[in-house]
């Protein structure tokens, strides 16, 4: 087996495991926080709201320092201080006392996080150029549908197994990462001895400066999209199913049906991008995914909305691939990894003003509004995106 391909494989399993990791405490954490002796309801949600946000918050600030560490001593020494520290870290929010120790353990995770980091930079660096596209494609999908389908597997768990086994079973799933990044990951680096540059010098090296900010935004935006309806998920599906039961389970699956979409399709369309170019890939999605977020808004039963958010998966599977696609193509090797780092900081501060603008809008206009909300922040990014990004380098 080639190299990159064994490379891709231990990344893949390592970054789903974080992105499950991230997110599995989404459904189960009101209740966790009830377990360890919170019992007035406004307390539970205001410090479940706090412990999931901080992590995300905390992750955008420290991957582009995490970045740049993968740039100085190399991409698989992070990947085994992330995966070590993340099942060392998750694994004990399992046998938390009280829910200041767990706030406590949130906030560490998203200090030592920065495998998802490590893993992209890794395989844009040591894949050719002949099969980037499909490792970068491949690779997007583990992270994404990682946080996507991580509610459900942490609900089912936590339902059938229990609440403390959903952080022992994560935490064990990182420490098998571990040890399977220790011995199967290779990586050719040659550490540069040059003075760490400052944030305002790496940004006067990068080439393509509006067409780097165009990308960060663009992958900020879609995981707003993608995280937009996590807040008002449940509330909806109970409108659209009265004479259902199991509305937890139904609602776990409509979110989690655009995470299966995307593992489905985003080696397809990362081959795509290599073929046609990956601008022309993130134009379509884009227009695409503004476009089906509309009919969502006017669907009659759980099983449409889980019909179009399948196909809005698709969509969203030829956007992270092709982003990185084009940031590995216009970024100097010597700054990978902290222009890599700086992305994933985007996509951590969009699933967090995700979660964000889905309550308010909810909150402030109605459920239905969420829809138009997302839709016409795509569909806007689209217009950016032709401008910057397709027309520049449409005949290049």
């Amino acid at each position: 087996m080639p190299i990159w391909r064994r490379n891709l494989i231990v990344c893949w399993f390592g970054m789903f495991a974080t992105g499950i990791g991230m997110s599995q405490l989404a459904p189960v954490l009101p209740l966790y926080i009830e377990h360890l002796g919170v019992d007035n309801s406004d307390s539970v949600a205001q410090l479940s709201g706090f412990a999931f946000g901080v992590t995300f918050i905390l992750s955008a600030v420290f991957s582009p320092i995490w970045g740049l560490m993968a740039d100085k001593y190399g991409r698989k020494l992070m990947l085994l201080r992330a995966s070590l520290g993340m099942a060392i870290v998750v694994g004990c929010m399992g046998f938390a006392p009280n829910v200041y120790v767990l706030i406590g353990l949130r906030l560490l995770q998203g200090v030592i996080t920065g495998y998802s980091t490590a893993c992209t930079t890794l395989i844009a660096t040591q894949t050719d150029k002949e099969h980037a596209g499909y490792a970068l494609g491949t690779l997007s999908t583990a992270s994404i549908a990682g946080s996507l389908l991580g509610p459900t597997i942490g609900g089912f768990i936590a339902e059938n197994v229990g609440m403390r086994d959903v952080f022992v079973l994560t935490g064990g799933f990182m420490l098998i990462a571990f040890f399977c990044t220790l011995f199967f990951v290779k990586e050719t680096f040659v550490r540069e001895d040059k003075q760490v540059i400052s944030a305002r010098e790496l940004w006067r090296q990068v080439p393509e400066k509006s067409l780097t900010i165009t990308l960060f935004v663009t992958f900020f935006v879609l995981t707003t999209a993608l995280y937009s309806i996590e807040p008002i998920m449940t509330v909806y599906v109970s409108e659209l199913s009265e004479h259902l039961t199991h509305v937890a389970l139904i609602a776990g699956l409509t979110f989690s049906a655009s995470g299966l979409a995307n593992i489905l399709a985003a080696p397809k369309l990362g081959k795509l991008s290599d073929r046609i170019g990956a601008h022309k890939v993130i134009l379509i999605a884009l227009l695409a995914a503004g476009i089906l977020f509309i009919p969502q808004a006017f669907v009659r039963n759980p099983w449409e909305l889980m019909a179009l958010r399948f196909a809005l998966g698709i969509t969203a599977a030829g956007l992270a691939p092709s982003v990185n696609i084009l940031l590995r193509k216009i970024t100097p090797a010597s700054l990978t990894g902290r222009v890599f780092g700086f992305n994933m900081s985007a996509m951590y501060l969009g699933a967090f003003g995700g979660a964000v603008l889905g309550g308010q809008v909810a909150a402030w206009l109605g459920v239905r509004y969420v829809f138009f909300t997302t839709s016409a922040l795509l569909l806007v990014n689209a217009a950016w995106v032709y401008r910057n990004v397709y027309r520049k380098l449409q005949y290049c």
